[in-house]
Order: C-alpha cells, then sequence, then structure tokens
C-alpha cells in the first residue's frame, strides 16, 4: 500500500488538522471529465455532489462558490450577494495559478489563498456532500457545515 502521506492533498491536510471528519473515494481519471458525468459513472446524486467554481469579481478579488455539479451558478444573484458590481469566471489556464489546484480537481477546500466562499444552500439538506479531493480521480465525501468549515463558507442561494 502506498504511503498514506504520498495520497494526502492539501485539501485533506487541513481537514486533518481540523480534526474533520470525511472520506476519500478515488476512482480513474486521466483527464477532465465534468461532474455531471462523474457522478452518473460512480452512481451518485448530482444533487449532494458539488463542483467549485473561483470568480473574479470587478474590484479583482476572487470568490469560490460551490454548487450541486447539474446547475447553473447566476452570477448576478451571486455578485450582490458578495457585495460585487459583477462576476467573472477566472479563465482555465489562471486556475491553478489562482488556487493551487487544477481544472476538476479544484476544491473550496485549501486553496492558495483563502477567498471569500459560498455553498449553494441545498448542501444543508443532505447528511453528506461530494466535493473533488484536490487532483483528478480524488473525492471528500464530508457533512455540508464540515465543509463549510474547512473553508470559511457560507450557505446562499446562489444558482439560477
Amino acid at each position: 500500500m502506498a504511503k498514506e502521506k504520498d495520497i494526502k492533498t492539501n485539501a485533506m491536510r487541513i481537514l486533518d488538522k481540523l480534526k474533520i471528519s470525511y472520506k476519500v473515494n478515488f476512482y480513474e481519471c486521466e483527464e477532465f471529465i465534468d461532474g455531471v458525468h462523474i457522478a452518473e459513472k460512480l452512481g451518485q446524486s448530482c444533487d449532494s455532489s458539488f463542483k467549485t467554481l473561483v470568480t473574479q469579481g470587478k474590484s479583482k478579488q476572487y470568490y469560490v462558490f460551490a454548487l450541486p455539479v447539474d446547475r447553473e451558478l447566476d452570477m448576478k444573484k451571486a455578485a450582490k450577494l458578495i457585495g460585487e458590481k459583477s462576476l467573472e469566471m477566472v479563465p482555465v489556464k489562471d486556475i491553478n495559478a489562482v488556487t493551487g489546484y487544477i481544472r476538476g480537481g479544484c476544491t473550496p477546500i485549501g486553496m492558495k489563498k483563502q477567498y471569500k466562499t459560498v455553498i449553494h444552500e441545498t448542501a444543508q439538506l443532505y447528511d453528506e456532500v461530494i466535493v473533488s479531493g484536490g487532483k483528478l480521480g480524488t473525492q471528500l465525501i464530508l457533512s455540508p457545515d464540515d465543509l463549510a468549515k474547512a473553508c470559511g463558507a457560507v450557505f446562499e442561494d446562489i444558482c439560477v
């Protein structure tokens, strides 16, 4: 068996440090596949599987949003919620520089900096939610409250 230290992502180390209980799910994935296809491939609910989107406001500040993989971020609603005039998605080429993660492996836990983070309110309907584990082929399964605690997030309605 590989050394546990070798397979831990930054997100997992943070959860361990915070003494937050979580499960890890590894799956075969060589390149980016959207969250809906991954949930379907793994027999998971799209409602409790969350994707992580990174945006930038007019102020040049970055913001992180976690929402169900089959839902769309309401950019106007999200901007108003965080006090920005408007938001734009961070270009894929800039994701690693901003977050420390790659597309498909981006999780709201343990980014390079602690950005203001909002989780869609429906997460609170579930005992556990699924988010990326910090690299392709890795998922973290944990309670919504623990996810919010780990990334300093609030729950709000951010979807279309």
